[in-house]
């Protein structure tokens, strides 16, 4: 089998440690008081983070759209359940709900995010916690990334990569009403801005209700992006100032006649 090659690169590793640092931080502080018993790790490749949320005390249920990864993450963890379903058939809904849904590391490899963040807040009981790429931007869009034809890549080798504001916005529109961002970065430069490049990962949660905690940072819903007709109403607009600017004075003068004969 050639995904544990793949996933168990020291890369993933690194990775990996520091978001557990964070997850293990934030847990520990909300696991009881939200009495969160029951977790579903979505997207799990070889149940890194399905032990991890084990050894936490959570009743494990992991899930990964390919079967070699279901079939190895079960030999390394015998006693968590493994199923494989993919994160955007609406048949995994059939697994029910969860005190805590944990979806890390998969929304930006699918081609429908938010259709998947639907399905995530339909079973979510009462927390989802989310770690994903982010493309770079502001607004809440998204852009069409062509994957190459690795084990752990999308299982359709394209996908849409969300901003941040983007999965902010989706979780709210999903239906959740609360949505945080992790007030602790992780020690791991894909979390930060740097003089050579931006930060390209972040680690966002959801809540069913209102939570209270230093951990957690509240997060608005972002605006919608741009409309693009009135996007278009605008560069039509600023065409035509540029054109009148470049104009010589007397045809200048003779379009400003023509305005003010009109009104």
């Amino acid at each position: 089998m050639s995904a544990p090659a793949v996933f168990d690169q020291q890369h993933y590793d690194l990775l990996n440690r520091a978001r557990g640092d964070v997850v293990r931080a934030l847990l520990g502080e909300l696991k009881e008081p939200l009495g969160l018993q029951t977790a579903i790790d979505v997207g799990c490749g070889l149940g890194y983070f399905s032990g991890f949320l084990r050894s936490l005390g959570f009743e494990v249920t992991g899930v990964d759209g390919r079967q070699q990864n279901v079939a190895e993450a079960q030999r390394r963890n015998p006693g968590i359940r493994f199923v494989r379903f993919d994160a955007e058939d609406p048949a995994m809904k059939s697994l029910g709900k969860f005190d805590l849904v944990f979806c890390f590391g998969l929304l930006y490899h699918l081609e429908n995010p938010f259709l998947t963040i639907r399905h995530l807040h339909e079973m979510t009981r009462s927390l989802l916690l989310v770690e994903a790429v982010t493309y770079l931007g502001d607004d809440p869009i998204m852009g069409f990334v062509d994957e190459p034809s690795w084990e752990d890549q999308g299982l359709r080798n394209c996908a849409f990569y969300p901003t941040e504001a983007c999965l902010i916005k989706m979780m709210y529109r999903a239906g959740f009403p609360n949505v945080f961002r992790s007030a602790t970065v992780p020690d791991h430069p894909a979390y930060r801005d740097s003089v050579e490049s931006k930060k390209t990962r972040t680690i966002l949660a959801a809540s069913t209700m209102p939570l209270s905690s230093g951990l957690l940072a509240s997060l608005p819903e972002p605006p919608s992006a741009p409309n693009a007709f009135k996007q278009q109403q605008s560069m039509s607009a600023l065409a035509k100032l540029n054109r009148f600017v470049n104009k010589p004075l007397p045809q200048k003068i003779a379009s400003i006649k023509r305005l003010v004969k009109g009104r």
